[in-house]
């Protein structure tokens, strides 16, 4: 996998430049997307370390670590434990004025968005029914069962529910619909993340989960994209709800 070179660092710093005093995270995930977007870095690439980023914008690792954190939900970067984060280069060349779109979302824009993310994922639940092969299911189980074991933890729930979420759109087998369900999920996180405000909500979200998952294990069509619309139905209302706090 090509590094990125250490003698590059003052063409990164002159490619980012320092961002202004107590810039927000937004305006920090905006500048690394124009330059991970801009084509001068190949797909693949292992990124600067945290540290050489924080100190070309001029901003602090945490407001780093959350932007890229942002741009791993959408499908820009991969951030790897241990590894680093790596450019993708999968996501559509839409993404950066799309999230800037988003960043300047109303409750009427979202009410639109929950309504595209349902169908969107309705859709994909019937195709991973009809296409999901046995690698696949297991890897749509794994975090259904991670959500059942963090049922008290929230914020490790909302991640396995993203997997879960995640390996069912490629279990779908449509690159381009798990593109778009990037970008809307995006948009919509700053909600999500904190839409769950119990474990009794988490119960019911574990149900309705499991409901999608053995309707896709039996190659049930109808019933995987009904179960979805149940869930979405009541993830929406959720979501919903929480734009209004």
């Amino acid at each position: 996998m090509p590094a990125f070179p250490d003698d590059r660092s003052a063409e990164i710093s002159a490619s980012l430049g320092a961002l202004p005093s107590g810039t927000p995270v937004s305006e920090v995930a905006r500048r690394l997307m124009d330059l991970f977007t801009s084509g001068s870095i190949e797909p693949g690439t292992r990124l600067p370390p945290e540290r050489h980023l924080a100190l070309s914008l001029g901003v602090g690792r945490s407001a780093v670590r959350e932007a890229l954190a942002a741009l791993e939900i959408i499908g820009i970067v991969d951030v790897r434990p241990g590894s680093g984060t790596y450019l993708r280069g999968t996501a559509s060349e839409l993404l950066p004025q799309t999230l800037r779109w988003g960043l300047l979302i109303g409750q009427k824009s979202t009410v639109e968005l929950l309504e595209l993310r349902s169908g969107l994922e309705i859709y994909v639940a019937r195709l991973a029914a009809g296409r999901a092969r046995e690698p696949e299911l297991a890897a749509i189980s794994r975090p259904l069962d991670r959500m059942r074991a963090e049922v008290g933890n929230l914020k490790a729930f909302a991640r396995a529910d993203l997997e879960f979420h995640t390996a069912l759109g490629v279990a779908a087998g449509n690159d381009t619909l798990v593109d778009l369900l990037h970008v809307v999920r995006a948009l919509l996180q700053v909600y999500a993340d904190r839409a769950v405000h119990d474990e009794a909500e988490a119960r019911v979200a574990i149900e309705e989960h499991d409901a999608v998952y053995r309707a896709v294990l039996s190659r049930d069509e109808d019933a995987a994209a009904s179960a979805m619309a149940v869930h979405m139905a009541t993830a929406s209302q959720r979501l919903s709800a929480e734009t209004v706090r």
